[in-house]
């Protein structure tokens, strides 16, 4: 095998952050043709191909994987050792965290608090759909997502889910609107709630099946940040988990009117098995264990 070219290295790391030859090739200031062919010089250099074409995007192969994780590790040790001899202190490590747009933002500062105001860490957090976020973490893109839908799991899943908490799950609104059994409420007040796809809103409709309930809709809402905007501006009572308006209970805006015995909403940590895992990853999941996740 021919010696490692490491500017090859370097771009081929572009590459596979960026997803597309062509995001990749616009932020180095280089053409699409000679990032191609000097990508074509490393993969022939390593006897494998590094990418396999998806659509209009590139994505890893086992062998790009494994180089991506080398390559890092490489990039890694030479910015320590700058580091190390200008005297400027340890190098800064960076965690890449993506997050369903829809998560509660509780949740997320929850999750990286220990993480939060160190000098030594960069944290980058994406948020988008559930699938966009997964292929990140395919492609390596990311080191971990956290969301509320589980992915499905089978022989041939790829992914390791850690339960990071379960939440229970109230009926929460202005205080004006307190008072009344649990079925009088369902039944006599406007109800913010999460979308049909949702597994929240699949475990309510069950519930009010089985009290025989036709509820009220005011609002179907997929975004958790909205759904505690619409029960600020009183537009009903919220389906929805007390830690995405703790700020709003605290202080007597909202109220819990009931809880949804039976319903939870599970948070959950979604990665990959690696051959060199984020360090900073490993504290964070240990430390939401610790919290009872």
């Amino acid at each position: 095998m021919a010696a490692l070219n490491l500017h090859h290295l370097r771009l081929f790391r572009a590459i596979a952050r960026d997803g597309t030859l062509t995001g990749a090739a616009r932020a180095l200031n280089l053409s699409q043709s000679a990032l191609s062919t000097q990508i074509k010089a490393l993969e022939d250099s390593l006897g494998h191909a590094l990418f396999e074409r998806r659509g209009r995007g590139l994505i890893l192969t086992e062998a790009g994987r494994i180089a991506l994780d080398h390559a890092e590790v490489i990039f890694r040790t030479a910015e320590d050792l700058s580091a190390t001899l200008s005297e400027s202190g340890g190098a800064r490590r960076a965690l890449r965290v993506g997050a369903l747009a829809t998560l509660s933002r509780n949740f997320q500062l929850g999750f990286l608090a220990p993480l939060i105001g160190r000098g030594d860490v960069e944290i980058v957090l994406r948020s988008g759909t559930q699938g966009e976020l997964l292929r990140g973490l395919d492609a390596l893109a990311l080191d971990v997502v956290l969301t509320n839908l589980v992915p499905a799991r089978d022989a041939a899943s790829p992914y390791l889910v850690q339960r990071l908490s379960e939440q229970p799950v109230g009926l929460i609104g202005r205080p004006a609107r307190a008072g009344g059994t649990l079925t009088e409420l369902l039944a006599t007040q406007p109800l913010i709630l999460p979308t049909p796809e949702s597994a929240l809103r699949a475990a309510f409709d069950a519930m009010v099946g089985r009290l025989d309930v036709v509820p009220r809709i005011a609002a179907e809402v997929d975004d958790m940040a909205m759904i505690r905007l619409l029960a600020r501006e009183d537009a009903g009572l919220a389906v929805i988990p007390p830690i995405v308006v703790r700020d709003e209970l605290a202080s007597g805006l909202l109220v819990e009117c009931a809880r949804l015995e039976g319903i939870r909403e599970v948070f959950c940590a979604v990665t990959l098995q690696r051959r060199f895992p984020n360090p900073l990853l490993a504290d964070l999941l240990q430390a939401g264990a610790d919290r009872g996740g």
